[in-house]
């Protein structure tokens, strides 16, 4: 598959790139508010590693809301 630049792309395609890159980060943004909002005992491993991890596309944020805070 052939890189393809920006005005090559479809509407349709464009539409879906920005749709998803609006998702990763406002997932990421939201799990990083919260990171830095809650208490560190609150928190399952070190505050570093997890801001670290939640910058990985939608598996970051996704495991940080599953494994990374405490109730």
């Amino acid at each position: 598959m052939a890189n393809k630049k920006w005005k090559e792309l479809t509407p349709r395609q464009q539409t879906v790139i920005l749709t998803l890159a609006s998702v990763q980060v406002s997932l990421a943004a939201t799990a990083w508010a919260d990171l830095a909002t809650r208490p560190a005992e609150k928190v399952n491993g070190s505050k570093g590693k997890w801001a670290a991890i939640i910058a990985i596309n939608f598996v970051g944020p996704a495991l940080y809301f599953l494994r990374g805070r405490r109730p």
